[in-house]
């Protein structure tokens, strides 16, 4: 795993943002995606709202619903990702020393024709989130079931900003600056699952 941590850290400081494909296995990749479909199906998920403290649900500029995940309540798939996020924290902490300090991380489910348009994930009002994170967990993606990610990287003086598109696939991982990259979710065809979350510092 160590290998994986090396792989997203080196995309984040060259490129602006690191992937690792099977990040999770994909076993872990459907019992997450089953986990996802539980507490959905008991009611438990809620439309995502945008600005801190999400209070404001604006289906024009994002659509997906959302459970942010506790520990009070995680069952043993949830718990062996988690750890797996502890043990890339204290990775990152020893190797690029950014004082992360916690972290918070929600299930995301967009169902077909939900998309969120261009944003970036750090609040004008709170400065903590470092590192942008996203899991997927979906079994077989294909090209046409569309929720891609869109990175948008900032040019050098005078150069046109560059488009990255990534693939949700499932155990793909995939980490950025949360206060440096804009990024949007394409419109989804087919439903698109994830866990999505941020480090923080304190």
């Amino acid at each position: 795993m160590t290998v994986a941590f090396e792989t997203i850290i080196d995309g984040v400081l060259n490129d602006g943002y690191g992937i690792a494909d099977n990040f999770i296995t994909q076993s872990e990749v459907t019992a997450l995606a089953d986990q996802l479909h539980q507490r959905r199906d008991s009611g438990k998920f809620k439309a995502a709202g945008i600005g801190n403290e999400h209070v404001s649900v604006e289906n024009a500029v994002r659509g997906d619903e959302i459970l942010w995940l506790d520990e009070a309540t995680t069952t043993p798939v949830e718990i062996a990702f988690l750890s797996r996020i502890n043990e890339f924290v204290a990775y990152v902490n020893q190797t690029c020393y950014l004082g992360l300090r916690d972290f918070e991380f929600h299930y995301a489910l967009y169902s077909p024709g939900t998309f969120y348009k261009r944003h970036l994930d750090r609040f004008r009002s709170d400065s903590r989130r470092k590192l942008s994170i996203v899991c997927y967990l979906n079994t077989n993606w294909q090209e046409a079931d569309g929720g891609q990610l869109a990175l948008y990287l900032p040019g050098a003086t005078g150069d046109q900003e560059q488009q990255i598109i990534i693939s949700p696939v499932g155990g793909r991982l995939v980490c950025f600056e949360s206060g440096l990259l804009e990024h949007e979710v394409l419109p989804a065809t087919h439903e698109r699952l994830s866990v999505t979350g941020w480090l923080k510092t304190a």
